[in-house]
């Protein structure tokens, strides 16, 4: 296990995993960042820790869903790594590291996201491609609600559609506890209105409310891998099929899973069950005990 200790002005990896899937592409980049990263703390929150118990750079902590689905779950993991780092970056668990990450990487305080842009613009354009569809106008519906909750002008140019694969955030006068405190009250209060995934919103609204700049940047010298966005590199030239074909290949490997019908039922079966009891317990446990939803955890110091 690693020994951590507090490190300010350097720099902390964080991801979280739940699920077999989620959790073994977790290890590659564990080993990615072993490798390319050498002698930086990687924080994992994880329903499965032990399966990270010989990554000799990684602290891997257990933890249980707080809302309806995993999505948001991942402020935890930053929650911990800032008191480790001043500076921490968050890794989607099926992102790969190809090479050395740079020591020249630098972030300007508050949140650095490798793709973002304006929100408004960025549902504008999901209307216009699709106008009629339901979970848009659920969507947008929400997304006003949780503005509404904070004092936020929905129309406002501060909003950013922030892509939450990879960022980096970097401590700013304590308001980067502010925002990852109404991140999580934004969090559940989706949750009760129907909206379990999509955390570029709550994350975008918790930012302006609390004064916690957003920021874009490419990140360069920083050769990373994640599906979707190679698979844009390749529709534009950008990228050769054999760049990344090898971590396609093990993303694939993990990926397929042979199910005959009754196990495809019954795996169908299982999930709206767990959305439905995981639904139940976070509108009534938000009603009644709403900071075991929304607190973060006591930490020891590590110093």
């Amino acid at each position: 296990m690693v020994k951590i200790s507090r490190t300010t002005g350097s720099l902390c990896f964080c991801t979280s995993a739940f699920g077999a899937k989620y959790n073994l592409m977790a290890k590659l980049l564990a080993q990615d960042l072993e490798q390319f990263a050498p002698g930086y703390p990687f924080i994992i929150y994880s329903d499965r820790p032990h399966l990270f118990k010989n990554n000799l750079n990684v602290l891997a902590v257990k933890h249980s869903c707080r809302g309806v689905l995993p999505y948001h779950e991942r402020r935890f993991a930053i929650w911990q790594a800032l008191s480790i780092s001043s500076s921490v970056m968050y890794l989607d668990a099926d992102v790969r590291i190809c090479a050395s990450v740079p020591e020249t990487l630098d972030f300007l305080p508050g949140l650095t996201a490798r793709s973002c842009g304006n929100l408004q613009k960025h549902i504008q354009e999901q209307f216009t491609r699709n106008p009629n569809s339901p979970k848009l106008q659920h969507k947008k519906y929400v997304l006003e609600r949780m503005a509404n909750q904070i004092g936020i002008d929905i129309d406002s140019p501060e909003l950013k559609f922030i892509n939450e694969f990879l960022f980096v955030v970097n401590a700013h006068e304590g308001r980067e506890l502010e925002f990852l405190k109404i991140w999580g009250e934004l969090a559940i209060y989706a949750d009760t209105l129907g909206m379990h995934k999509h955390p570029t919103y709550a994350m975008a609204l918790a930012a302006v409310k609390s004064k916690f700049p957003i920021h874009q940047s490419e990140m360069n010298g920083l050769d990373f891998f994640d599906d979707r966005i190679e698979k844009v590199r390749l529709s534009k030239g950008q990228s050769t099929p054999g760049a990344k074909a090898q971590y396609f290949h093990q993303q694939n490997i993990i990926e397929k899973v042979d199910h005959n019908l009754f196990q495809s039922i019954s795996r169908l079966v299982n999930n709206k069950s767990s959305l439905l009891y995981n639904r139940t317990r976070v509108q009534l446990v938000s009603k009644m005990f709403p900071s075991v939803l929304v607190d973060y955890p006591e930490l020891k110091s590590n110093h």
